[in-house]
């Protein structure tokens, strides 16, 4: 899918990453093609998936979440059946902003934001420890963030 992706269509997704409200007018000017042709490829992506969405960019801190926590989770066991339940249980707390199933000595990472420790020690008391089929949790705080992007290499 990415060969079929040309250099306007590449330039395309870097300008919609940058600023997801660039209009389709000041999109087409900036790209060198006439509106309907711009707009007609943006469609295109939308349709094949290549865009799946638009979105506002949030700080975090703005909002008062001070604290992000990387943790590394094991579970008892890695049948189907367990890391389903557990992925659905994560999947409907709103502190969890990433999960992924990982290879090696741990079975899941997740990113975690909360104001501060006491609302983690919460989240992590009344949520995360209250899961059957967890054998171990770890938890690394971020100290600062030096890099955070969401727009790909295109």
């Amino acid at each position: 899918m990415a060969a079929d992706l040309d250099p306007i269509d590449r330039k395309i997704l870097a300008i919609l990453q940058k600023d997801g409200r660039t209009t389709m007018q000041e999109l087409a000017e900036r790209v060198g093609l006439s509106l309907s042709p711009c707009h007609r490829r943006v469609r295109l992506m939308e349709q094949r998936g290549i865009i799946n969405r638009y979105a506002a960019m949030v700080d975090q801190k703005a909002l008062g979440l001070h604290v992000s926590v990387f943790i590394s989770i094991k579970l008892a066991r890695q049948k189907e059946e367990d890391l389903k339940r557990f992925e659905k249980a994560i999947s409907g707390w709103d502190e969890v902003l990433e999960c992924y199933l990982m290879t090696g000595n741990r079975d899941y990472l997740l990113r975690v934001v909360a104001a501060d420790l006491a609302a983690y020690e919460k989240f992590l008391k009344s949520k995360l420890t209250r899961l059957d089929g967890i054998a171990s949790i770890e938890s690394s705080f971020a100290l600062a963030q030096v890099k955070y992007s969401i727009a790909l290499p295109v």
